[in-house]
């Protein structure tokens, strides 16, 4: 990665799909193949030579706190970005924008997200597409979709369960409908076109702003990839990624 790249882990959320998992234990903090699932992600940012990183915290946060510490923050930089009150994603990374004054791109990941997405590949597809935003996403069923143009560009967004749409301009009749990865790259600029509410998921600011940027979907469909937000996910977790997946990772803690 030519230019600077810092990243941002969103591990604030409370983990109630995970219960009673996280009656004691904050989701950043269960564990998967024997580790928790930061750990795992942090080793992956790591594999991409990402090594200055801002983690958001809110539940349980001092046990996140402590567990960093005890690893010597994995041998690079981490800083913490702790919210009294959970600020969702947009407001999360609103708070954290201090952070990437001298980045150039800024990597957002999810703490409950594995995959083998090509970090890189999405990267370059950012900056060869003069991408202000490039979003994983991929063909999954799901509730909510975000809609894409032949183009890939960002043009709406579906609820099937609410039975409503979004459409950032007018609808579009041959949009696709693909499932957000919870892995998103993002130009430092577009940091100060975020709104000033306290509360906001980032979607919602996607949507907001694609009239004004190039937002595009990165298609992952070719990689393996598990949101580990949901307890049946957990014993999936070596079943969709093999032993050798870990084991590549574990190579990257010092």
């Amino acid at each position: 990665m030519k230019n600077k790249m810092k990243a941002m882990i969103f591990a604030a959320g409370l983990g109630t799909r995970l219960k009673p998992l996280t009656n004691s234990t904050p989701k950043a903090l269960v564990k998967i193949h024997g580790k928790p699932m930061l750990e795992w992600t942090i080793l992956r940012l790591k594999q991409f030579n990402v090594r200055e990183i801002i983690i958001n915290v809110h539940h349980f946060s001092d046990q996140v706190i402590d567990f960093l510490q005890s690893k010597n923050n994995f041998g690079i930089h981490i800083e913490i970005s702790h919210e009294q009150e959970l600020l969702d994603t947009g407001g999360g990374l609103k708070k954290a924008a201090w952070f990437f004054s001298d980045a150039d791109t800024v990597l957002l990941h999810n703490c409950d997200v594995l995959s083998t997405i090509d970090l890189n590949k999405m990267y370059e597809q950012h900056i060869k597409s003069n991408a202000d935003a490039t979003l994983a996403v991929r063909t999954r069923k799901t509730n909510r979709y975000l809609l894409f143009d032949t183009s890939n560009k960002l043009v709406g967004w579906k609820s099937k369960k609410e039975q409503k749409t979004i459409w950032v301009n007018k609808p579009v009749i041959n949009s696709r409908e693909l499932s957000f990865c919870g892995i998103h790259i993002i130009s430092v600029n577009f940091l100060e076109y975020l709104s000033n509410q306290i509360k906001i998921p980032i979607i919602e600011e996607y949507l907001r702003l694609a009239n004004m940027f190039n937002i595009y979907a990165f298609n992952s469909n070719e990689y393996d990839w598990l949101d580990l937000g949901r307890k049946e996910s957990i014993n999936l977790a070596t079943d969709i990624l093999d032993s050798s997946y870990f084991l590549d990772l574990e190579k990257f803690y010092s």
